[in-house]
């Protein structure tokens, strides 16, 4: 069975509230403990900087966020988990993304549409207060995930457009300079991807309506009770459709219990009575899970420690990759033989090539193109890297040979002479350097 790589992260901008829990932190804790998948969990402080000029509430936010992710069941030992800022080459990549990044792209961005549209409402130029920070965000939202070649991100549904700007500034790139990164895919719980939070409103720091996932149990209960509802009394049927009360109970409850309070809502359940029912539901997930945070919120240098031992970790992958990915646009030594040698009448002509790679389906794919990047062959995906690399490695040993008792493992071929010349010039060129 293929590894899926899974990536996710929480921007340090304020303490962590019940949207997080249930959008991010807890399907990505749930997916972590699958045979087959190998979990990245970071905290996003780069971008926090977009947002947020207090220096205190960055630093403080990131304690929560650690905290949080650590109280939920994440396992350092088992998953790569990681503060942003420490990985220098998250950054780097961001540039080198940029640079093949439309403009236009940028511009069709949720944030950065909303912001000039109300500016344009008031009469503002369009751009008054937006910061090349948040013009450039999905980049580096982008290079978080390409970094690791991350086959899915869970994310809430109003974070579905950022995965797919970065799968296609990854095609642009991997068009550009060869197939370097894997296209991600977005993982939403349909039911409970954003929360509503206590004013009815998608809960979100930005509104001030949030309900923090590690208050005070007398807290909890207080916020609870203070969630919005209309005016329908005791006894009148309520509408389960736009109640911001119901679709909190239904993030945390049964499918069983859901229909249940569905039912009591047509029956007539009176507001407190419901709303008891779900700081019930609430507090019996929740509370085991806060005495940990509590203690863990007390001794920030072990979370420094375990952040520092994930960054070591993350970097193992995101060093060399960086290093290639640097090679590939040209960023090269000038001594390097691989760059084709200092002077011009050194360089290696340009010869076919093979190109194995792996897609957002979890299945590994090769193709073969030509000296100009012209497609010749496409293969069907296979389960396991090493029967791509098999394939490949026949053609380039037997040549056209291989090429019939291959045909069902290809998907598109060009015309016999030119697949036979390609496979011809490559066996030349790996004779000529004593290449295998």
């Amino acid at each position: 069975m293929s590894i899926q790589r899974v990536l996710t992260g929480i921007t340090t901008s304020g303490t962590p509230h019940l949207g997080n829990y249930v959008g991010s932190v807890r399907p990505s804790v749930r997916m972590s403990l699958r045979s087959g998948v190998q979990s990245f969990y970071f905290l996003a402080d780069y971008h926090a900087l977009i947002k947020v000029g207090d220096p205190a509430r960055v630093q403080r936010s990131t304690l929560e966020i650690a905290a949080t992710w650590l109280a939920c069941g994440l396992d350092p030992d088992k998953v790569t988990f990681y503060r942003q800022s420490d990985i220098p080459e998250i950054p780097e990549l961001t540039w080198l993304l940029t640079c093949v990044t439309g403009k236009g792209l940028l511009n069709r961005a949720h944030a950065y549409k909303a912001s000039v549209d109300k500016n344009t409402a008031t009469g503002t130029e369009p751009d008054h207060g937006v910061t090349a920070g948040l013009f450039m965000y999905p980049v580096l939202m982008a290079a978080d995930i390409l970094m690791f070649n991350a086959h899915q991100v869970p994310v809430g549904r109003d974070q579905i457009q950022h995965i797919e700007m970065a799968r296609d500034i990854a095609a642009s790139f991997n068009h550009l300079y060869g197939e370097h990164f894997t296209l991600p895919e977005a993982v939403i719980e349909e039911h409970v991807a954003t929360l509503p939070g206590l004013d009815g409103r998608k809960m979100s720091k930005s509104y001030d309506n949030t309900i923090a996932l590690f208050a005070p149990k007398d807290q909890l209960r207080r916020l609870i009770m203070g969630i919005l509802t209309d005016s329908r009394a005791p006894g009148e049927p309520k509408s389960t459709e736009g109640s911001a009360l119901f679709q909190l109970y239904q993030a945390f409850a049964s499918t069983e219990e859901t229909a249940a309070l569905a039912k009591a809502y047509a029956e007539g359940i009176a507001w407190g009575e419901a709303k008891q029912l779900l700081f019930e539901h609430l507090e019996r997930e929740i509370a085991p899970m806060r005495a940990v945070y509590d203690e863990l919120i007390q001794n920030p240098a072990q979370i420094e420690k375990i952040l520092k031992a994930g960054a070591e970790k993350a970097r193992c992958v995101a060093t060399p990759f960086t290093a290639g990915l640097r090679h590939a646009v040209g960023l090269r030594a000038l001594d390097s033989s691989r760059s084709g040698g200092p002077v011009a009448q050194n360089a290696k002509t340009a010869v076919p090539s093979f190109k194995q790679y792996r897609e957002r389906d979890g299945q590994f794919y090769f193709k073969l193109l030509d000296a100009q990047g012209e497609l010749l062959l496409q293969s069907q995906g296979f389960s396991n890297p090493r029967d791509a690399a098999q394939s490949i490695a026949r053609l380039r040993r037997d040549g056209m040979a291989a090429l019939d008792t291959l045909v069902e493992q290809l998907t598109t071929r060009a015309d016999t002479a030119r697949v036979q010349a390609a496979l011809e010039q490559l066996a030349a060129s790996q004779e000529a350097t004593g290449s295998a």
